[in-house]
């Protein structure tokens, strides 16, 4: 990786960066993709599971094969960093460093293909919609499995607040389930002088998002992980008049599918109650987006042994993250690992308008990239 290697790199990710795409949209960022890929001599397909697109290199005779994965799409965010690469499109960035990691996988396909130094075949894999939780299962849906078989699979995530250089993971849990409630609250809305005449929606609203902090206080055992956050209230209400309806949305975070499930009995019990209690009716949408991220023991360590060279500080995680990714789904067919890149100390937090990935971390990603390749696939 030299200067020249790195800038024109820089400029990728960056590109990818002024255009962010939305899950299963991403049709400008896949083209290119496949565009650098076939240039650099790989063999591609596009389209899989939507928008996902999937690289084959082969080299030696071991009938081995690994995955590497990047994710490629955006969120519904509008950017506030002011950088000259900001993005383009409105209300859409990159605030989560997808655009960085599939820079660095592009750049690790690039090398790999020229240097070679494995034996073995590498599917390089960009997926689609990470951030809605259904890309990877849209790929495996689409045959990923029997149609670019391979034994293991690996991926990086960049994280902000660690230092430049470091890596972490994890044997085991590394990240949780993520379930997704909505719950209707229907009642009859009106003039706000009159509540007396109508059964208002607002109040039990207010009085449910207190109640569902409960759940995890006092129904959930303290030795377990559990979230339970309330992201959105909704109504049909203005200024002067009462909502008949309101909707409260939010997720709920766990590593144990009798948890999940105690968590959706108790959400249901308490919605109908505080309903009745207030006349008005509630109904509940409980649904499970992210399975638990678990690594497999071995290949944590050995993915951790491979990036070694190429960190500052390559180490265990003592404890799992309560966010989810959909990684995970691929982890539910094959072994493999799932690990941290610094993002740096100082960096914006994920999902932030003033988030950007450091193009500083495109080194060390792509060199874990091919150490990772290299050391499961040996000459």
């Amino acid at each position: 990786m030299n200067d020249a290697f790195l800038t024109d790199l820089t400029a990728l990710r960056r590109a990818f960066h002024r255009h962010p795409e939305f899950g299963f949209e991403e049709h400008r960022t896949a083209a290119s993709v496949a565009d650098v890929l076939r240039a650099a001599g790989l063999e591609v397909t596009e389209g899989i599971g939507g928008t996902g697109v999937v690289a084959t290199l082969q080299r030696g005779t071991s009938s081995r094969a690994i995955a590497l994965r990047a994710d490629m799409d955006a969120l519904r965010i509008t950017e506030a960093t002011g950088a000259e690469h900001a993005s383009q499109t409105p209300s859409l960035m990159h605030a989560c460093g997808h655009d960085g990691h599939t820079a660095m996988l592009l750049g690790a396909a690039q090398l790999l293909a020229r240097e070679g130094g494995f034996d073995g075949t590498i599917r390089f894999l960009f997926q689609p919609a990470e951030e809605w939780g259904r890309g990877a299962q849209a790929m495996l849906d689409d045959g990923l499995m029997s149609r670019f078989p391979f034994d293991e699979i690996y991926g990086l995530h960049n994280m902000p607040g660690l230092p430049l250089g470091h890596f972490e993971t994890r044997a085991g849990a590394l990240m949780s389930a993520e379930d997704v409630f909505e719950i209707t609250l229907s009642g009859q809305g009106g003039h706000a002088s009159r509540p007396h005449m109508i059964r208002e929606a607002m109040l039990p609203a207010c009085a449910l998002v207190m109640e569902l902090q409960s759940i995890i206080a006092r129904r959930i055992d303290p030795a377990e992980i559990a979230v339970l956050s309330v992201t959105e209230l909704l109504t049909d209400g203005t200024r002067n008049a009462l909502p008949g309806e309101a909707r409260i949305l939010g997720d709920c975070r766990s590593f144990n599918p009798e948890i999940s499930a105690k968590i959706e009995a108790e959400m249901q019990r308490l919605a109908h109650a505080v309903a009745e209690a207030h006349g008005v009716t509630a109904h509940l949408t409980y649904s499970r987006e992210f399975i638990p991220l678990i690594n497999d023991a071995d290949l944590a360590e050995a993915f951790l042994d491979a990036a070694a060279p190429h960190s500052e500080v390559a180490k265990l995680r003592p404890a799992p993250m309560t966010a989810s990714e959909d990684f995970a789904r691929f982890l539910a067919h094959v072994p493999g690992a799932f690990a941290y890149i610094g993002n740096g100390e100082t960096s914006a937090p994920l999902h932030s308008p003033s988030y950007d990935f450091n193009d500083a971390a495109l080194a060390h990603g792509v060199a874990t990239h091919m150490a990772i390749a290299r050391a499961r696939l040996p000459e």
